[in-house]
């Protein structure tokens, strides 16, 4: 009798997708106290490309750079900006919670931390975000301007349109 070795596969995990880590990160802000505009990358004047813009009523406003790879991580070091604007008071860079030990060394110490996870249960997965590390307020940062929140309040309604043409044109096709 010949008896067959099983082999086992180890299974390489799933990356948590980017909408899951910006939907639970525009969740953790709360979009009901905050304006907050995913990939703002033109339409406000000079500003570096952001995943996620935050706005606070305060009129402070905090950047999420979202990072799902070390690789991504190491790359975003080599982009000229730094993420640095007197209009963004706090940084924070969100990861997986599968990369928070290999990610700490490299995210730097004035910047905060968001993990990204998600709460298994019988019917669905469902994606969460939390702050593992608090960013430090910037010293030369100020509150937007007036003008400067409406540009972000009008950014946040264009992407609404988008996303609900998006939708349209996946349940019914493209016209």
């Amino acid at each position: 009798m010949v008896v067959q070795k099983k082999t086992i596969s180890k299974r390489k995990k799933k990356i948590m997708p980017l909408i899951e880590m910006e939907t639970s990160i525009m969740k953790m802000f709360g979009i009901r106290q905050n304006i907050i505009v995913p990939n703002i990358s033109w339409g406000f004047d000079g500003i570096h490309e952001i995943d996620i813009f935050v706005m606070r009523k305060s009129g402070l406003a905090i950047e999420v750079e979202i990072k799902r790879s070390i690789s991504d991580l190491k790359a975003d070091f080599k982009k000229g900006h730094n993420h640095e604007s007197s209009r963004i008071t706090k940084l924070y860079y969100a990861v997986p919670k599968e990369l928070l030990e290999k990610s700490l060394p490299l995210i730097p110490k004035d910047a905060g931390i968001i993990i990204c996870y998600r709460l298994n249960n019988n019917e669905c997965n469902i994606a969460r975000a939390l702050i593992h590390r608090e960013a430090k307020i910037r010293k030369d940062s100020r509150k937007l301007t007036t003008e400067e929140q409406f540009k972000i309040a009008r950014l946040s309604c264009m992407r609404i349109l988008n996303l609900k043409t998006k939708i349209i044109e996946l349940q019914y096709g493209k016209n």
